[in-house]
């Protein structure tokens, strides 16, 4: 038979070992949690690059059809090139911008809307578009249940104790909220 001191080292143990399972678990979650982050975040980064390996070819069939837009071309191989040497939302979103506009000179070229490349093109463009905007908010997303769980009691001592701070979800730059102005 144990007595009573036994019990109370044993009733002691076992609420350690319980501190320490929970303890365990939240790190673990907060570590997923992180991780998937970071993932997301990539996602997004893999889209921007595969509209970026995408935008030569779209320019090279403009170019056959529109050769007098060459300051719109200019404009977007020089984005392209900043995107290549140091990738930003800023970057990305000018380029956003100037491929509207290089929509719109297709547009004016009826010959080009009817090629079946430029078709392709359009439609691959379009489709990275909806992927970058898809893969955006799944990023917010899982920054906002990383931050809920970084935030929530008891889980935010963890959090605090091995420094997982917030993270910042995807903003759009100032403005972006106005729909630009098409003119011909």
């Amino acid at each position: 038979m144990m007595n009573n001191s036994t019990k109370v080292w044993i009733g002691i143990g076992v609420f350690v070992l319980l501190i320490a399972l929970w303890f365990g678990s939240s790190y673990n979650s907060l570590v997923g949690l992180d991780e998937f982050v970071t993932k997301s975040w990539a996602n997004v980064e893999t889209d921007y690059q595969r509209r970026f390996d995408l935008i030569p070819n779209v320019i090279s069939t403009v170019k056959g059809y529109a050769a007098h837009e060459e300051n719109l071309f200019t404009e977007i191989t020089k984005l392209r090139s900043q995107w290549a040497s140091q990738p930003s939302v800023n970057t990305a979103q000018q380029l956003e911008g100037a491929l509207g506009k290089l929509l719109l000179v297709a547009e004016n070229y009826p010959q080009l809307k009817a090629s079946e490349n430029f078709l392709n093109l359009q439609a691959q463009l379009e489709g990275t578009e909806n992927r970058i905007s898809t893969s955006r908010k799944d990023y917010n997303g899982a920054v906002q249940n990383y931050n809920i769980k970084v935030r929530r009691f008891p889980t935010n001592l963890v959090a605090k104790l091995f420094s997982f701070g917030l993270k910042t979800p995807f903003e759009a730059e100032l403005g972006t909220e106005k729909a630009p102005k098409v003119e011909f």
